[in-house]
């Protein structure tokens, strides 16, 4: 069973996010937080592994409770609920160690499906954000007369950004890769400096840019 907490200062929406999810016979809801210092606290005693997470909380806001949850608590899989697409809204959040970012609007058909990849390890964004995300980074592009970096990529730098992207560190980039850490270490050197990125979470934002993970 997935043990879920529901994080939303809206009675009414984690109501139907209790009932959506309630359907799916693998998962539990364990408890529901009306605001960010409540989720905090319920994430420590319920030791959840999935937390739906409102940006805008009263108390804390969602991305502060996020950072929280995933400093005390690791294994847990923060999805970040959001009326915003856009990518300063994104970048805080991956920040903040979210691994996934769905929008409310698409939360109906996309829920499960971001439940059970994040319980999986893995990362969700909302399709909604992904294509946002791209034409603005094309617009971008186009306004500063530049092209996009990605085909100037090696094959390994290809398959070391996906990994980094997905939430591997250098070592499991590593043993998926069956070569040295310092070889993963490089890798990851020469793809931010290609790409001009400067964080963790920009690959990560890059990666959703691109489609390169969901």
């Amino acid at each position: 069973m997935i043990r879920i907490l529901i994080c939303d200062d809206h009675g009414v929406m984690r109501k139907g996010l209790r009932l959506q999810l309630e359907q799916h016979s693998d998962f539990e809801v364990v408890g529901e937080a009306a605001d960010g210092r409540k989720a905090v606290q319920l994430a420590g005693e319920l030791q959840p592994g999935v937390v739906l997470m409102d940006i805008g909380m009263p108390n804390m806001n969602g991305i502060q409770a996020c950072n929280q949850i995933v400093r005390d608590h690791p294994d847990t899989g923060v999805i970040i609920l959001s009326m915003y697409s856009d990518e300063e809204y994104l970048l805080r959040a991956l920040n903040a160690g979210a691994r996934g970012y769905l929008m409310k609007e698409c939360a109906e058909g996309e829920l499960d499906q971001a439940v059970l990849a994040v319980a999986q390890g893995k990362s969700y964004f909302s399709p909604a954000i992904q294509t946002a995300l791209r034409e603005e980074y094309v617009r971008q592009l186009r306004q500063r007369g530049a092209e996009d970096s990605y085909e100037l990529l090696t094959e390994r730098e290809k398959e070391v950004l996906q990994l980094l992207a997905e939430g591997k560190s250098n070592k499991e980039a590593a043993v998926a890769l069956d070569c040295a850490v310092n070889t993963v270490a490089t890798h990851r050197m020469r793809l931010m400096q290609k790409l001009d990125l400067h964080s963790s979470a920009e690959i990560v934002l890059y990666a959703v840019r691109k489609r390169i993970i969901m």
